[in-house]
């Protein structure tokens, strides 16, 4: 991959990604929240809150994974744009070698960058819903919740 092109698409994915970090942090943050609220006031919480509190920690793993994966993500397209990554065929290999995907056929061409990059943007946007879904919840939750 030496396309000028290429390099920055690749580069402005990654700050893309490093962007969406803050995402991320507000999906950890509300599933802590809920974790703690459940953890010291689980008795005294209606049962709509507990199951809107309950279903934001779970999102939550889900929430971790997505965020676990878009951070990795980052740094291949940040090592693809800044070439400390030599090409498509080498980041297969890599990968391949971690046990992070399936050893290529040796005939084929290495994936294209296109759907890598679609295949991140997807990520990132599966990300965004579950942590939408979180925030639905949580305020849910605290709407239900009798303060009295």
């Amino acid at each position: 991959m030496t396309d000028d092109n290429d390099r920055t698409t690749c580069a402005a994915l990654a700050a893309l990604l490093r962007a969406m970090a803050l995402l991320a942090l507000w999906g950890f943050a509300l599933t802590c929240i809920s974790a703690l609220v459940l953890a010291l006031t689980l008795r005294s919480l209606s049962t709509t809150a507990t199951m809107g509190f309950g279903a934001v920690v779970i999102l939550g793993a889900l929430e971790r994974y997505f965020a676990f994966r878009l951070r990795f993500d980052e740094a291949l397209f940040d090592g693809l744009a800044r070439n400390t990554v030599a090409s498509l065929e080498a980041l297969d290999r890599a990968l391949s070698s971690l046990g992070l995907r399936e050893p290529p056929p040796s005939q084929h061409a290495p994936r294209p960058l296109d759907d890598r990059v679609q295949g991140t943007r997807q990520l990132m946007q599966r990300h965004a819903i579950v942590v939408a879904c979180q925030s639905a919840l949580f305020l849910l939750a605290l709407m239900t919740q009798d303060l009295s």
